[in-house]
């Protein structure tokens, strides 16, 4: 599976990524291994060039986002980022279904696979 096949939302996820990697270098400009990512993913790829040209810099502290899971399907989960301050720069992601949705019966499936697999 690929990542536009996973991100159903695939463009709007890829400017997230790009804008939260702009935020990480604007606090360690220096942090080498952050430019050689940026320097090999651009020549990779025209969209992080041109994403990372355009010079979004955001968090995404919260919202929605759909996934597709290639055993369960769509999930529709929301999501809030929490700041580790023991370890500055690091966050906790938390994603949680609505209760009684699709996704949250979704979940339930997913992780019922995940406690059968050998």
């Amino acid at each position: 599976m690929v990542s536009k096949d996973f991100y159903p939302d695939w463009g709007r996820f890829a400017e997230m990524c790009v804008a939260i990697m702009r935020v990480d270098a604007g606090r360690d400009p220096h942090d080498r291994g952050l430019q050689d990512l940026v320097g090999e993913l651009s020549t990779r790829s025209e969209t992080v060039r041109r994403l990372w040209g355009a010079h979004d810099v955001r968090t995404h502290g919260a919202g929605t986002k759909r996934f597709h899971h290639p055993q369960v399907g769509e999930l529709v989960l929301a999501y809030e980022e929490l700041a580790v301050t023991a370890e500055p720069g690091t966050v906790l992601m938390v994603y949680t279904a609505e209760p009684g949705s699709p996704s949250a019966e979704r979940l339930r499936l997913l992780g019922s696979l995940a406690v059968s697999a050998p």
